[in-house]
């Protein structure tokens, strides 16, 4: 340990025994990191999980507070994360509260206390952050120490960026230098560190230390199918020690997988990005997990950065993860406290095409952000509704786009406006093209990974840039041999082909209109009943069926399809007592009406041609709900004279923004049908993490 400043490192130490006991010592680093940071220097620590980066912040908090300095701002991504530094932060006996979206009725009050510089340590969300009722106050804090965990999102080279965060080096850049700035991470390559440290500015003491994590024990399995990674968890995950997490990388996996797991006796709950409410089934699950109350939570990466919880003892990785620095962050959620924590990663075929859509969409295109520029220019001001309106983009790339022209300067926001600045348009190509390859470089030394015959821990710390990496000793390639068995069981085989074979996905009706050209939004007077879709578009089983039917010469779906659909609705049939077919009409194709006669048939159902179509543009071609919804309603009207029956199925082949089968749905119900009920053999809507 390396010690400058005698008087610092005593206050540090005492507080340390006065946690710990008088047996306690610093990590390797930690006292450097502390004293780096009560000398007001820009400060980054790169340190394994687990390793304590949190305590330098704490323990500078409190020695700052006992100088009469400012309060601590801590910028965290994730409320769970948050919720983890709380509990540490009061048991230091320091005060502190969060600010974030959990405490929206206290949360002028918490900044009234800031102000006053009543408290401690404060702990919020960079989105909370750079709300307008904070920006307003922030000049007023008293900021004595500002830091940044999860330093690593900051950068567009590393693995997690987020948009919110890059916001942040305005901050930095705006505090005066006696402020010092601490960034914390446990997940960046010498690429990263060297952003960061630019970032930060001039004379940043890097705090690097070893990111072996040698209590985990890695095994990776080549698992082609849903079917055989089903089995494999049914089979083994019960004679894993302790609780754990399994990732994934889509939150519609997330659901089915802990459907199935619970289906068969493990107790499991799915964990990704939420809104409203619905945020609520996480905490539940956060607390049933830290209980140890369920076995695992099955995720996307919203708990890839800083849970903290010391004692899971397993990590399975349902699918590859895009790169070692990403899958290295989350097999660090395990054996933090423990002596043996067990690492999975199971590939297969769809991993790769997951991966290379999240590549593909990392940036906003060109056109995508001249547009919306355009579109606002134009009007001199547009609402989120209006720009929807006015360009042809899905609302989550439009939400993406927009807050890359708001962080480069290019758009502001005003009430609920946004505007055109003054600032010249340039699109930086260069630099989004070279992070790409950048991107896709790291998928290949991902899949490289689980090709290396040699130790998977070396690999990973190695890709890492650790300077000194050294074999584990036992992972599944230093052992020679696997830790769990590479296969399943007959019967576990059995039990996850049964539940495949039954997925089904619900068409919920939508309820709401949006904003279109003459239209106001409100809600939806004729909606759909709830239907069901057969599968998941492209998915082994059913949803390959159905593209290989699409693009059979000619173009058909097979009597295994019909079958299938018709086992699938006839309870609903003989339930509801429906008595008419009626298939969404296309003027390219007669597939779905080939495909409708023949399950009407099947059903005992009558076929009905209640719709038409009439031409306008392809719907695949509309990006979002307000393009969607006027272009259906342009496209297809009821066939004159017809006399409908109370309940129709509405059968179409895939399924995407379900704007088709309400227009559709709202037709026949306005000519007198009662009850309809969507049915499509595929879904080809994309759920991310």
């Amino acid at each position: 340990m390396e010690i400058q400043n005698r008087a610092i490192y005593r206050q540090a130490y005492r507080i340390l025994v006065s946690l710990y006991g008088p047996d306690a010592a610093f990590r390797p680093g930690q006292y450097e990191a502390i004293e780096a940071t009560m000398i007001h220097r820009r400060t980054l620590v790169v340190q394994r999980t687990g390793w304590g980066k949190s305590l330098v912040y704490f323990i500078a908090t409190k020695l700052m507070r006992e100088e009469s300095g400012g309060m601590t701002l801590v910028v965290s991504p994730l409320l769970a994360l948050m919720q983890n530094q709380l509990e540490a932060a009061q048991k230091m006996g320091l005060s502190c509260d969060v600010l974030n979206s959990t405490v929206k009725d206290r949360r002028q009050d918490i900044l009234q206390s800031m102000v006053n510089n009543q408290l401690d340590l404060v702990l919020v969300t960079p989105e909370t952050l750079f709300s307008q009722d904070v920006q307003m106050q922030i000049c007023k804090i008293p900021i004595g120490l500002f830091v940044i965990d999860e330093a690593h999102c900051i950068s567009d080279w590393g693995h997690d960026f987020r948009l919110q965060y890059a916001r942040l080096r305005e901050i930095v850049r705006l505090l005066p230098l006696h402020v010092p700035v601490l960034a914390t991470t446990a997940t960046a390559n010498d690429r990263v560190i060297n952003d960061l440290a630019e970032q930060l500015g001039k004379d940043v003491f890097v705090s690097r230390g070893s990111l072996a994590r040698e209590s985990l024990w890695i095994q990776v399995l080549n698992m082609p199918n849903k079917i055989e990674r089903y089995a494999w968890m049914l089979e083994h995950i019960p004679h894993m020690p302790g609780s754990g997490i399994i990732y994934c990388l889509t939150q519609r996996d997330c659901d089915y997988l802990s459907d199935f797991l619970n289906k068969h006796g493990i107790s499991a709950r799915s964990y990704y990005s939420r809104d409203g409410l619905e945020e609520e089934k996480n905490r539940e699950a956060e607390e049933l997990f830290r209980r140890n109350q369920i076995k695992a939570l099955v995720a996307t990466i919203k708990l890839g950065m800083g849970y903290d919880k010391g004692d899971i003892a397993f990590v399975i990785h349902y699918q590859m993860p895009a790169n070692i620095v990403s899958y290295y962050q989350q097999i660090g959620r395990a054996g933090r406290n423990i002596e043996r924590a067990y690492v999975v990663l199971m590939h297969g075929q769809e991993d790769e095409e997951i991966i290379d859509y999240f590549i593909r969409t990392a940036f906003p295109t060109e056109k995508e952000t001249g547009d919306i520029l355009s579109a606002v220019t134009e009007a001199g001001g547009l609402t989120l509704a209006g720009i929807e309106q006015k360009v042809n983009i899905s609302r989550s790339r439009m939400d993406k786009a927009i807050t890359f022209l708001q962080n480069d300067g290019f758009l502001y926001k005003e009430d609920r406006l946004y505007y055109a600045s003054p600032k010249p348009y340039v699109y930086n190509r260069a630099h989004y093209d070279a992070v790409t390859a950048i991107r896709r470089q790291e998928m290949e030394q991902m899949k490289a990974l689980v090709r290396t015959k040699g130790c998977y821990s070396q690999f990973i710390i190695h890709a890492l840039d650790d300077p000194a990496p050294f074999p584990c000793g036992h992972c599944a390639n230093c052992l020679g041999r696997p830790i769990f068995p590479e296969t399943a069981s007959f019967s576990a085989r059995q039990a996850a082909a049964a539940y495949v074979d039954k997925m089904v996905l619900t068409i919920e009706p939508r309820k709401r209109w949006p904003a279109f050209a003459g239209h106001k939004a409100g809600k939806i007077q004729y909606q759909n009943m709830p239907g069901v879709c057969l599968s998941k578009y492209g998915d082994p089983g059913y949803g390959e069926l159905v593209r290989q039917g699409k693009y059979a010469k000619p173009a058909r779906f097979s009597d295994e399809l019909v079958g299938k659909s018709a086992s699938l609705l006839l309870p609903l049939i003989q339930e509801k007592r429906i008595t008419h077919a009626v298939a969404v009409p296309s003027l390219r194709s007669g597939i779905v009406m080939d495909f409708v006669k023949r399950l009407a048939a099947r059903c005992g159902l009558t076929y009905l041609e209640a719709l038409e179509k009439k031409p306008a543009e392809p719907q695949k071609t509309m990006e979002n709900s307000a393009h969607q919804c006027q272009n259906a309603f342009e496209s297809f009207s009821i066939r004159e004279g017809i006399s409908l029956p109370e309940r129709i199925i509405l059968v179409d082949d895939i399924v995407d923004s379900r704007w088709t089968m309400t227009v559709c749905g709202i037709l026949l119900m306005e000519h007198g049908c009662q009850e309809v009920y969507p049915f499509a053999l595929a879904d080809s809507s994309r759920t991310e993490v």
